[in-house]
């Protein structure tokens, strides 16, 4: 079955499975709304539709999976989609916290001709603007290197911005603000005690963030 055989929301939805295995293996359905914005007895509708469509393996009371198939389409539509926000990035100047939305709405259209144009303008990336890797021609995924997060900085340690969450608008720009983006270099500073913020010298400043948010953050 060729991606382009799939709706819009059957795409959606596969992007989004693949993105969340990768954050923690099985996928409930509860975790799938989250990611989507719909109801949970919305998102098991369309993960028994994916599952009847052999893309999606539905392990009762256990999660999802995609199948080689559901798999090798959501790789499809990732090269699609982080070609499109590298592009809008790089060439169009868009800011981080605006790629996402909008490359959500061009990647259904995109043929593989202007994909493989894109790619070769662009000097063939391997990373998109938030630090996620791009799928290459054959949907084959660069290893991610020595990446850690911030909340495993040591104190007084240096370290690059590598990656950082991509789907939350307003929370690219506050990041942005603060000069945690990717390329930036960073100092952890310190860490207060139980399970208090982080405090980090960025380019912008001197800054203090939530534990959870420095977890999500991918460093080098």
């Amino acid at each position: 079955m060729s991606v382009r055989d799939l709706s819009s929301a059957c795409q959606d939805y596969l992007r989004a499975i693949y993105v969340l295995a990768a954050q923690g293996g099985l996928v409930t359905t509860s975790a799938l709304a989250e990611r989507m914005g719909v109801t949970s007895p919305s998102a098991t509708a369309m993960a028994k539709r994916l599952a009847a469509m052999g893309l999606v393996e539905r392990m009762p009371y256990r999660g999802l999976s995609l199948t080689d198939e559901g798999r090798r389409a959501a790789l499809e539509l990732l090269r699609h989609h982080r070609l499109l926000e590298r592009y809008l990035a790089d060439t169009l100047g868009l800011p981080l916290d605006a790629v996402h939305d909008e490359a959500d709405r061009l990647e259904h259209a995109l043929s593989e001709e202007l994909e493989a144009l894109i790619d070769e303008r662009l000097g063939y990336p391997t990373l998109d603007p938030h630090g996620d890797p791009i799928p290459d021609r054959e949907l084959r995924l660069a290893p991610a290197g020595d990446r850690r997060t911030i909340v495993e900085l040591g104190q007084g340690e240096q370290a690059t911005i590598a990656a950082v969450p991509d789907s939350d608008p307003a929370l690219l720009r506050y990041l942005s603000e603060l000069g945690l983006v990717p390329a930036s270099e960073i100092t952890a500073v310190a860490a207060a005690p139980f399970g208090g913020p982080v405090t980090l010298d960025t380019p912008s400043g001197r800054h203090a963030i939530s534990r959870e948010l420095a977890g999500r953050i991918g460093v080098r």
